[in-house]
Order: C-alpha cells, then sequence, then structure tokens
C-alpha cells in the first residue's frame, strides 16, 4: 500500500508542473491586460493634462486687473501651470509656430495677451469646460476663452470606448482564466485520485487527507504567480527599453505593484479552491467510480 501510495505521489508530479505551467501562463495573459489597462489609464490622463485654455484679455485693460485675474484662476482647483501672455510674447510664439510676420502688412500687433493654463484631467470634459468658461468670463477683463473643443470631444468619446472595450475584455479574460486554472487544477488531481482514495481507505480523516493538497495548491499558486510576475517583467522591460522607449514615461511602480499582488492572490485563491474542491469530490466518489 506504502508502495502504491509512493508511486502515484511520483506519477503526480509532472502533473504538478504542468498545472504549475499552465496557471502561470494564464496569469501572464491576465496580467498583461493589467498592465495594458494601466498605460491606458496614464495615456488619457497624459492627454488629458495637455488641453490648454486661452483666456483672452481685452485691449488696454489695467495690469493690477490682469494680476488679479491670474491669482483668482491659479487658486482654482482646475488648473495647473498659469501664465500671463504678453502681446509680444503672443507674436513671438504665433512666428515660432511656422508663421510668417505681418510687419510689412500690419503697422501693429492684433494679438491679444492671454492667461494660459492648463487642466487638470479630471476637468477635461464638456460640462466642466462650459462652467469655467462661464467663471473666467465673468471677469471684465476677459473678452474670450478658448480651449480645443474637438479635441476635447474627441478624446472623451475615444477613452470612453476604450474603457467599455478593455471592461468587456477584461471581464471574458477572468472568465476563462477561472476557467482554465480550474480545469488544469482537475487534471492534476486526476492522478492523485487513487491515493486521496487509499488514505481515506486507512482511515484518515478528511482534513488530514486534503491539508497536505491544499498546501501544495497554494505553494503552486504562488510559485506561477512569482513565474507570471518574472515573465512580465521581462516583456515590460524590453517595451521600455527596446521596441516603445517612451512608454517609460508612463510608468507606475504603485500600480504594477498592486496588479502583482492581484496575481498573486487569484493564483493562490483558485488554486486553492480548486484542488480543496477535487480532493472532495473523490472523497465523496466509491472506488469503482475512480477507473
Amino acid at each position: 500500500m506504502t508502495t502504491q501510495g509512493r508511486a502515484s505521489m511520483k506519477r503526480s508530479k509532472p502533473s504538478y508542473f504542468m498545472a504549475i505551467l499552465g496557471v502561470a501562463l494564464v496569469l501572464f495573459i491576465l496580467g498583461m491586460l493589467g498592465w495594458l489597462v494601466i498605460n491606458a489609464s496614464k495615456l488619457e490622463s497624459y492627454f488629458k493634462g495637455s488641453v490648454q485654455v486661452n483666456a483672452f484679455i481685452r485691449e488696454g485693460s489695467p495690469q493690477r486687473d490682469i494680476d488679479l485675474v491670474k491669482k483668482s484662476i491659479e487658486s482654482k482647483p482646475y488648473a495647473r501651470s498659469v501664465e500671463y501672455t504678453t502681446k509680444e510674447q503672443a507674436r513671438k510664439k504665433f512666428i515660432g509656430d511656422g508663421n510668417g510676420d505681418w510687419n510689412k502688412v500690419l503697422d501693429y500687433n492684433p494679438l491679444p495677451a492671454s492667461i494660459d493654463f492648463y487642466l487638470q484631467p479630471e476637468y477635461v470634459n464638456k460640462d466642466s469646460l462650459n462652467k469655467i468658461s462661464k467663471e473666467i468670463t465673468n471677469n471684465f477683463i476677459i473678452s474670450e476663452v478658448k480651449y480645443p473643443d474637438a479635441v476635447v470631444s474627441n478624446l472623451n468619446s475615444i477613452v470612453k470606448k476604450t474603457g467599455y472595450f478593455l471592461l468587456a475584455l477584461a471581464g471574458i479574460l477572468a472568465l476563462i482564466v477561472i476557467i482554465l486554472i480550474d480545469n488544469t487544477i482537475k487534471l492534476a488531481m486526476f492522478s492523485n485520485r487513487f491515493l486521496i482514495k487509499t488514505m481515506q481507505m486507512v482511515g484518515a480523516t478528511r482534513w488530514f487527507i486534503s491539508k497536505p493538497f491544499d498546501k501544495k495548491a497554494i505553494i503552486n499558486g504562488l510559485f506561477s504567480a512569482g513565474l507570471a510576475i518574472v515573465a512580465i517583467n521581462i516583456l515590460i522591460y524590453g517595451v521600455e527599453n527596446w521596441w516603445l522607449p517612451e512608454i517609460k514615461a508612463l510608468r507606475d511602480n504603485a500600480l504594477l505593484a498592486l496588479l502583482y499582488l492581484i496575481l498573486i492572490l487569484i493564483g493562490i485563491s483558485i488554486t486553492f479552491i480548486s484542488t480543496h474542491r477535487s480532493v472532495t469530490k473523490y472523497l465523496k466518489m466509491k472506488l469503482d467510480d475512480l477507473y
């Protein structure tokens, strides 16, 4: 009987290896999707944070009033990097953007001075920008408030569609991951069915029988998650250093650490639950049904 038990344990080792590899593979796929979601979120914040608002100042407005309006905008939660652009600075910027100088045609500078600022990402939407525009134009020295309206509309539309797509993909993938891991563990435990039944027949309790398998499941889940995390790090390193170096600017180590923690918890939880269910299943089965 001891020989049979040892033989069963030896036969189970390849199954455990394949189970670990299979779980690591699906966790790797899930982790890569998580990394894409993190980068998409950071990229969204980057693009939204690059939206600039220009508050044009009426000709002849006193500098004191301009400074007061600038300070008022600086105190608002939606504004960052607020700066005052004079008429001459506006002209130099206009020419620096590749436009021709109008000195041969006009004897005055038609460009107005302005107070320019970038928006916080959470305020880049039509409703918020309409409120901000009305608030700023209440200052009598402000003649007009402009922002890239088409960019804001398209950006929010793209972000919504991308978010829905990633959410649906994550849901489908999560379901596939659970099914694949569960089936992989069941296959691994199938080779142990006679060992489980033998232990039960010699009088071992359910807790005594399931304990080593549950412990092994936790270790296997942790090891699978570790393999997946190493593979994800290697791929991220390759992407950031050789394929797309610009994406390194989006790296968020805190979110990556959270993603890895989630992968570890998923790996341990699903392998433990699937293993425990399989052990319980074989304990309830009759000996003849195991063949």
